[in-house]
């Protein structure tokens, strides 16, 4: 294992864990209905900058950036987990029927493909979570149901590469049925994909839960990295660049980390890029 994928999950391993304790910290606030201490507001030390008290300053209200930061973790992951739970598995789905059966199902299912994909992405998400409300719930439906179709056509058409080998045509000479052949068979053989696509799905996922959030449209009353990035940039100019600074090096790590983790996942399980080496 490369010197560079030991640090991206390293690396990983520490925004894991400031997410588990972010957790662990807004139920401990919930169950004791109290305001949980990323919330807590301080005139007395608005803006200071990082200190030995404030290890990255705090914001307009006195509240500690880093405790915030550790929060926006939480909610980063949430998205992320939670809007791959919804695409992968109907991508995953309607990848195998179109692949495996052809015709008329794969015809459909390239058509809704088709359908999806060409809409808006960022107003379909939008719509969503202004129809289901504002809040997570919208975003993972928002987001979960419009990036399904890249998992779609990657499954379908390796399943279209493995439904006419020896292994299938052997399981449908022993009478297996055809949920049998796909989910049994034919999938375990393109899993590797599953986890490369998550790997592609959760940084994606991240960053448009930023963006949707920066709008005002996304999490209310959590603080979101995009929630953070649109408190701070008003400041921006008058100097204090500690919480912008600090929330978008976050963010930019946790892409880079999962962009160098997809592609260390791809050269080592892609059939065809191992053939090739």
């Amino acid at each position: 294992m490369r010197l560079s994928v030991k640090l991206c999950l390293v690396a990983l391993a520490v925004y894991l864990a400031a997410a588990l304790f972010g957790e662990v910290q807004y139920r401990v606030a919930r169950f004791r209905d109290v305001t949980p201490a990323y919330n807590v507001v301080n005139t007395e030390e608005r803006f200071m900058p990082p200190s030995a008290r404030h290890w990255l300053g705090t914001d307009n209200l006195g509240r500690d950036v880093g405790l915030r930061l550790v929060q926006g973790a939480r909610i980063a992951f949430h998205v992320g987990i939670m809007t791959s739970l919804i695409a992968i598995p109907l991508g995953v789905v309607l990848g195998l029927l179109g692949g495996y059966f052809g015709g008329k199902v794969d015809s459909l299912v390239v058509w809704m493909c088709a359908t999806v994909a060409s809409m808006p992405g960022l107003l379909f998400i939008l719509a969503i979570s202004l129809v289901v409300g504002q809040g997570l719930v919208g975003i993972y439906m928002g987001i979960g149901f419009t990036t399904w179709v890249g998992v779609c056509r990657t499954v379908r058409a390796e399943v279209m590469k493995h439904r006419d080998r020896a292994y299938v045509q052997a399981a449908r000479v022993l009478g297996y049925s055809h949920l049998r052949i796909m989910f049994r068979h034919i999938l375990p053989n393109v899993a590797h994909i599953i986890l490369i696509q998550f790997s592609i799905r959760f940084p994606s996922a991240v960053s448009t839960e930023v963006f949707i959030s920066f709008l005002g449209i996304g999490v209310q009353g959590e603080p979101s990295w995009g929630v953070m990035i649109n408190n701070a940039r008003a400041r921006l100019w008058q100097g204090v660049w500690w919480e912008m600074t600090f929330t978008t090096l976050a963010i930019f790590a946790l892409v880079l980390v999962f962009n160098h983790l997809a592609d260390y996942l791809r050269d080592r399980l892609d059939p065809a890029l191992r053939s090739e080496r």
